[in-house]
Protein backbone atom coordinates (compact mmCIF):
# COMPACT_ATOMS: atom_id res chain seq x y z
CA UNK A 1 0.00 0.00 0.00
CA UNK A 2 1.34 3.66 -0.79
CA UNK A 3 3.00 5.63 1.97
CA UNK A 4 0.50 8.38 1.29
CA UNK A 5 -2.17 9.80 3.71
CA UNK A 6 -5.88 9.65 2.74
CA UNK A 7 -7.70 12.88 3.97
CA UNK A 8 -11.21 12.69 4.37
CA UNK A 9 -13.67 15.76 4.15
CA UNK A 10 -16.38 14.96 6.71
CA UNK A 11 -20.00 16.61 6.65
CA UNK A 12 -22.29 18.63 8.69
CA UNK A 13 -19.84 21.49 10.33
CA UNK A 14 -23.16 22.44 12.02
CA UNK A 15 -25.04 19.87 11.51
CA UNK A 16 -23.60 17.59 13.12
CA UNK A 17 -21.49 19.88 15.73
CA UNK A 18 -22.55 17.45 18.83
CA UNK A 19 -21.39 14.39 16.97
CA UNK A 20 -17.98 16.04 16.08
CA UNK A 21 -17.62 17.00 19.46
CA UNK A 22 -17.94 13.55 21.09
CA UNK A 23 -15.91 11.77 17.84
CA UNK A 24 -12.52 14.18 17.62
CA UNK A 25 -11.84 13.39 21.41
CA UNK A 26 -12.13 9.94 20.68
CA UNK A 27 -10.26 9.95 17.37
CA UNK A 28 -7.21 11.91 19.19
CA UNK A 29 -7.02 10.25 22.56
CA UNK A 30 -7.32 6.64 20.71
CA UNK A 31 -5.73 7.02 17.59
CA UNK A 32 -5.37 3.00 17.89
CA UNK A 33 -8.70 2.63 16.97
CA UNK A 34 -8.51 4.08 13.82
CA UNK A 35 -6.32 3.75 10.38
CA UNK A 36 -2.72 5.25 10.66
CA UNK A 37 -3.42 5.31 6.86
CA UNK A 38 -6.28 8.07 7.10
CA UNK A 39 -6.65 12.07 8.73
CA UNK A 40 -9.26 14.56 8.51
CA UNK A 41 -8.62 16.81 6.12
CA UNK A 42 -11.65 19.05 7.00
CA UNK A 43 -15.52 18.94 7.99
CA UNK A 44 -17.87 21.10 5.79
CA UNK A 45 -20.69 22.26 6.19
CA UNK A 46 -23.73 25.58 6.66
CA UNK A 47 -25.20 27.20 9.89
CA UNK A 48 -29.43 27.86 8.64
CA UNK A 49 -30.54 30.62 6.79
CA UNK A 50 -27.58 31.04 4.29
CA UNK A 51 -28.98 32.44 1.22
CA UNK A 52 -25.44 31.72 -0.13
CA UNK A 53 -25.92 27.53 1.05
CA UNK A 54 -26.36 25.06 -2.00
CA UNK A 55 -26.08 21.51 -2.07
CA UNK A 56 -28.99 20.87 0.91
CA UNK A 57 -31.31 23.16 2.51
CA UNK A 58 -29.48 23.86 5.96
CA UNK A 59 -30.69 22.47 9.47
CA UNK A 60 -27.61 23.45 11.42
CA UNK A 61 -28.23 25.05 14.38
CA UNK A 62 -24.37 25.32 15.74
CA UNK A 63 -23.32 29.04 17.19
CA UNK A 64 -20.86 29.76 14.54
CA UNK A 65 -18.08 30.82 17.29
CA UNK A 66 -19.01 27.51 19.03
CA UNK A 67 -18.23 25.71 15.77
CA UNK A 68 -14.68 27.34 15.09
CA UNK A 69 -13.69 26.85 18.75
CA UNK A 70 -13.91 23.02 18.16
CA UNK A 71 -12.14 22.83 14.67
CA UNK A 72 -9.44 25.10 16.00
CA UNK A 73 -9.11 22.72 18.59
CA UNK A 74 -8.41 19.63 16.95
CA UNK A 75 -6.55 21.69 14.08
CA UNK A 76 -8.93 21.03 11.95
CA UNK A 77 -10.17 23.03 8.69
CA UNK A 78 -13.48 24.31 8.60
CA UNK A 79 -15.24 24.57 5.36
CA UNK A 80 -18.40 26.28 4.22
CA UNK A 81 -20.80 25.30 1.74
CA UNK A 82 -21.27 28.36 -0.13
CA UNK A 83 -22.46 26.96 -3.27
CA UNK A 84 -25.99 28.52 -4.31
CA UNK A 85 -25.47 28.60 -8.36
CA UNK A 86 -27.89 31.43 -8.78
CA UNK A 87 -26.67 33.86 -6.98
CA UNK A 88 -26.97 37.47 -8.19
CA UNK A 89 -24.98 40.90 -7.61
CA UNK A 90 -27.98 41.65 -4.96
CA UNK A 91 -27.28 38.46 -3.00
CA UNK A 92 -23.29 39.89 -2.31
CA UNK A 93 -23.94 41.90 0.73
CA UNK A 94 -25.76 39.60 2.86
CA UNK A 95 -24.91 40.54 6.28
CA UNK A 96 -25.40 36.92 7.86
CA UNK A 97 -23.39 35.22 5.20
CA UNK A 98 -20.75 38.15 5.39
CA UNK A 99 -19.91 38.16 9.04
CA UNK A 100 -19.70 34.48 9.02
CA UNK A 101 -17.19 34.57 6.32
CA UNK A 102 -15.07 37.35 8.63
CA UNK A 103 -15.19 35.10 11.23
CA UNK A 104 -13.99 32.25 9.14
CA UNK A 105 -11.06 34.87 7.77
CA UNK A 106 -10.13 35.54 10.86
CA UNK A 107 -9.60 32.03 12.50
CA UNK A 108 -6.08 32.25 10.13
CA UNK A 109 -2.67 32.81 11.55
CA UNK A 110 0.41 31.54 11.77
CA UNK A 111 1.65 28.23 14.52
CA UNK A 112 2.37 29.83 17.54
CA UNK A 113 0.95 33.17 16.95
CA UNK A 114 -1.44 34.23 19.82
CA UNK A 115 -3.98 32.50 21.04
CA UNK A 116 -7.01 34.66 20.88
CA UNK A 117 -7.66 38.36 19.48
CA UNK A 118 -10.26 40.57 19.58
CA UNK A 119 -12.55 41.09 16.67
CA UNK A 120 -13.40 45.15 16.36
CA UNK A 121 -16.41 45.17 13.97
CA UNK A 122 -19.85 45.78 14.73
CA UNK A 123 -21.18 44.07 11.83
CA UNK A 124 -20.69 40.87 14.05
CA UNK A 125 -23.46 41.31 15.71
CA UNK A 126 -25.86 39.23 13.71
CA UNK A 127 -23.13 36.24 14.22
CA UNK A 128 -23.52 36.62 18.99
CA UNK A 129 -21.78 39.00 21.30
CA UNK A 130 -19.09 35.26 22.08
CA UNK A 131 -18.41 35.59 18.44
CA UNK A 132 -15.92 38.96 19.71
CA UNK A 133 -13.40 36.39 20.64
CA UNK A 134 -12.08 33.33 18.56
CA UNK A 135 -8.90 31.06 19.05
CA UNK A 136 -6.39 31.31 16.36
CA UNK A 137 -4.86 28.68 14.49
CA UNK A 138 -2.36 27.63 12.04
CA UNK A 139 -5.38 25.64 9.88
CA UNK A 140 -6.51 28.08 7.21
CA UNK A 141 -10.55 27.46 6.28
CA UNK A 142 -12.05 27.75 3.57
CA UNK A 143 -15.46 28.19 1.08
CA UNK A 144 -16.93 25.23 -1.40
CA UNK A 145 -17.95 27.79 -4.07
CA UNK A 146 -20.08 26.95 -7.57
CA UNK A 147 -20.52 30.97 -8.54
CA UNK A 148 -17.97 32.42 -10.15
CA UNK A 149 -19.54 35.87 -9.06
CA UNK A 150 -19.48 34.70 -5.41
CA UNK A 151 -15.88 33.45 -5.90
CA UNK A 152 -14.79 36.80 -7.26
CA UNK A 153 -16.23 38.60 -4.20
CA UNK A 154 -14.65 36.30 -1.59
CA UNK A 155 -11.17 36.56 -3.59
CA UNK A 156 -11.75 40.19 -3.07
CA UNK A 157 -12.99 40.24 0.81
CA UNK A 158 -11.84 37.13 2.48
CA UNK A 159 -8.05 36.16 0.81
CA UNK A 160 -7.39 34.29 3.69
CA UNK A 161 -9.82 31.68 2.82
CA UNK A 162 -8.84 29.09 0.42
CA UNK A 163 -11.70 27.90 -2.41
CA UNK A 164 -13.21 24.35 -3.13
CA UNK A 165 -14.95 24.03 -6.49
CA UNK A 166 -18.41 22.28 -5.98
CA UNK A 167 -19.70 18.96 -7.00
CA UNK A 168 -23.10 21.05 -7.41
CA UNK A 169 -21.64 21.57 -11.16
CA UNK A 170 -22.02 18.42 -12.11
CA UNK A 171 -18.87 18.17 -14.12
CA UNK A 172 -18.96 14.43 -15.79
CA UNK A 173 -17.03 15.36 -18.63
CA UNK A 174 -13.22 15.13 -18.44
CA UNK A 175 -12.19 17.53 -20.47
CA UNK A 176 -13.97 20.35 -18.61
CA UNK A 177 -12.74 18.54 -15.56
CA UNK A 178 -9.18 19.34 -16.35
CA UNK A 179 -9.81 22.74 -16.94
CA UNK A 180 -11.49 22.91 -13.83
CA UNK A 181 -8.81 21.59 -11.94
CA UNK A 182 -6.47 24.00 -13.85
CA UNK A 183 -7.88 26.82 -12.24
CA UNK A 184 -5.46 28.81 -9.77
CA UNK A 185 -8.41 29.34 -7.85
CA UNK A 186 -9.90 26.75 -6.06
CA UNK A 187 -7.28 24.78 -3.89
CA UNK A 188 -9.60 21.77 -4.67
CA UNK A 189 -12.08 20.14 -7.05
CA UNK A 190 -14.97 17.99 -6.36
CA UNK A 191 -15.91 16.40 -9.77
CA UNK A 192 -19.48 14.26 -10.08
CA UNK A 193 -19.12 11.11 -9.19
CA UNK A 194 -19.76 9.43 -12.30
CA UNK A 195 -16.21 10.35 -13.14
CA UNK A 196 -14.33 8.33 -10.34
CA UNK A 197 -13.68 5.32 -11.80
CA UNK A 198 -12.57 6.99 -14.92
CA UNK A 199 -8.93 5.29 -14.38
CA UNK A 200 -7.54 5.55 -17.71
CA UNK A 201 -7.68 9.16 -18.00
CA UNK A 202 -7.19 9.98 -14.02
CA UNK A 203 -3.86 8.50 -14.16
CA UNK A 204 -2.59 10.77 -16.94
CA UNK A 205 -2.78 13.74 -14.24
CA UNK A 206 0.48 15.88 -13.13
CA UNK A 207 0.68 15.09 -9.60
CA UNK A 208 0.04 18.95 -8.92
CA UNK A 209 -3.30 18.09 -10.22
CA UNK A 210 -4.03 14.68 -8.45
CA UNK A 211 -3.36 16.87 -5.29
CA UNK A 212 -6.37 18.85 -6.23
CA UNK A 213 -8.21 16.44 -6.76
CA UNK A 214 -11.44 15.38 -3.97
CA UNK A 215 -12.94 12.22 -4.84
CA UNK A 216 -17.12 12.00 -3.96
CA UNK A 217 -16.90 8.33 -2.15
CA UNK A 218 -20.53 7.46 -0.93
CA UNK A 219 -23.10 9.36 -3.39
CA UNK A 220 -26.69 7.25 -3.53
CA UNK A 221 -27.84 9.27 -6.32
CA UNK A 222 -28.60 7.40 -9.25
CA UNK A 223 -26.14 6.71 -11.77
CA UNK A 224 -27.62 7.49 -14.61
CA UNK A 225 -29.29 10.66 -13.20
CA UNK A 226 -29.79 13.16 -16.25
CA UNK A 227 -31.60 15.74 -13.68
CA UNK A 228 -28.46 16.00 -10.84
CA UNK A 229 -27.95 19.63 -11.82
CA UNK A 230 -31.54 20.55 -12.05
CA UNK A 231 -32.12 18.90 -8.42
CA UNK A 232 -29.05 21.50 -6.88
CA UNK A 233 -30.80 24.24 -8.76
CA UNK A 234 -34.10 23.58 -6.39
CA UNK A 235 -31.80 23.86 -3.32
CA UNK A 236 -30.48 26.89 -4.29
CA UNK A 237 -33.69 28.78 -4.90
CA UNK A 238 -35.32 27.53 -1.74
CA UNK A 239 -31.85 28.72 -0.27
CA UNK A 240 -32.95 32.16 -2.19
CA UNK A 241 -36.39 31.98 -0.39
CA UNK A 242 -38.56 31.14 -3.62
CA UNK A 243 -40.96 28.09 -4.22
CA UNK A 244 -39.29 25.49 -6.66
CA UNK A 245 -40.00 21.83 -6.05
CA UNK A 246 -37.60 19.09 -7.97
CA UNK A 247 -39.26 15.53 -8.53
CA UNK A 248 -36.50 12.56 -8.83
CA UNK A 249 -37.23 10.31 -10.98
CA UNK A 250 -34.72 8.14 -10.33
CA UNK A 251 -35.50 4.36 -9.70
CA UNK A 252 -36.48 3.57 -6.10
CA UNK A 253 -35.97 7.03 -5.00
CA UNK A 254 -38.70 7.28 -2.79
CA UNK A 255 -36.79 4.55 -0.46
CA UNK A 256 -34.14 7.91 0.81
CA UNK A 257 -30.67 7.45 1.20
CA UNK A 258 -29.28 4.02 2.00
CA UNK A 259 -25.52 3.61 2.54
CA UNK A 260 -26.29 -0.53 1.32
CA UNK A 261 -27.36 0.82 -1.72
CA UNK A 262 -25.05 3.68 -1.78
CA UNK A 263 -22.46 0.63 -1.91
CA UNK A 264 -24.15 -1.19 -5.19
CA UNK A 265 -23.16 2.35 -7.18
CA UNK A 266 -20.87 2.12 -9.71
CA UNK A 267 -19.14 5.20 -8.62
CA UNK A 268 -18.79 3.95 -5.00
CA UNK A 269 -15.18 4.43 -3.39
CA UNK A 270 -14.76 1.61 -1.18
CA UNK A 271 -11.99 1.49 1.64
CA UNK A 272 -10.51 -0.60 -0.31
CA UNK A 273 -10.49 1.13 -3.16
CA UNK A 274 -8.79 3.89 -1.36
CA UNK A 275 -6.38 1.73 0.02
CA UNK A 276 -5.44 -0.11 -3.25
CA UNK A 277 -5.99 1.88 -6.09
CA UNK A 278 -6.22 5.57 -4.99
CA UNK A 279 -3.56 6.08 -3.09
CA UNK A 280 -1.09 4.26 -4.86
CA UNK A 281 -1.84 6.47 -8.04
CA UNK A 282 -1.50 9.37 -5.96
CA UNK A 283 -4.80 10.80 -5.13
CA UNK A 284 -5.13 11.08 -1.01
CA UNK A 285 -8.40 13.79 -0.88
CA UNK A 286 -12.02 12.30 -0.41
CA UNK A 287 -15.13 13.87 0.87
CA UNK A 288 -17.86 11.98 2.32
CA UNK A 289 -21.18 13.35 1.63
CA UNK A 290 -24.14 13.39 4.52
CA UNK A 291 -25.43 17.02 5.35
CA UNK A 292 -28.97 15.67 4.77
CA UNK A 293 -28.60 12.67 6.79
CA UNK A 294 -28.95 11.76 10.26
CA UNK A 295 -25.53 12.03 12.90
CA UNK A 296 -26.33 7.54 13.27
CA UNK A 297 -26.01 7.43 9.72
CA UNK A 298 -23.03 9.98 9.49
CA UNK A 299 -21.44 7.89 12.68
CA UNK A 300 -21.61 4.95 10.25
CA UNK A 301 -19.51 6.81 7.84
CA UNK A 302 -16.87 6.99 10.26
CA UNK A 303 -16.42 3.70 11.21
CA UNK A 304 -16.67 2.53 7.90
CA UNK A 305 -14.25 4.99 6.40
CA UNK A 306 -11.77 5.94 9.16
CA UNK A 307 -12.20 2.95 12.26
CA UNK A 308 -10.68 -0.45 11.96
CA UNK A 309 -13.39 -3.26 12.32
CA UNK A 310 -12.05 -4.57 15.42
CA UNK A 311 -12.30 -1.34 17.28
CA UNK A 312 -16.01 -0.27 15.97
CA UNK A 313 -17.29 -1.47 18.55
CA UNK A 314 -15.21 0.64 21.26
CA UNK A 315 -15.98 3.82 19.02
CA UNK A 316 -19.45 2.48 18.89
CA UNK A 317 -20.17 2.24 22.97
CA UNK A 318 -18.09 5.69 23.28
CA UNK A 319 -20.78 7.56 21.11
CA UNK A 320 -23.83 5.44 22.06
CA UNK A 321 -23.17 6.13 26.08
CA UNK A 322 -22.55 9.81 25.85
CA UNK A 323 -25.25 11.43 27.66
CA UNK A 324 -25.08 14.42 25.87
CA UNK A 325 -25.52 12.90 22.30
CA UNK A 326 -28.49 12.19 20.63
CA UNK A 327 -28.06 10.40 17.57
CA UNK A 328 -31.67 9.50 16.83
Amino acid sequence: MSSKTAYFHLPGLFEFYELYKVFLPIFREHREYFYDWCDIGSIYGSPMDCIWSGGRVEVGEAETWKVLNLMQEYGISARLTFSNSLLKEEHLSDKICNDICSLFAQNKSEKNNQTRINIQNASMESCGTQNQKIINSYVSNGVIVHSDLLLNYLKKNYPELYFVSSTTKVITDFQEFLKELNREDFRYVVPDFRLNKEFDKLKTLSEKQKDKVEFLCNECCWFGCKDRKVCYEAVSYKNLGEDFEHYCKAPDSSGGYQFSKAMENPGFISVENIKNVYLPMGFTNFKIEGRGLGSALVLEFLLYYMTKPEYQINVREKIYLDNMLDLF
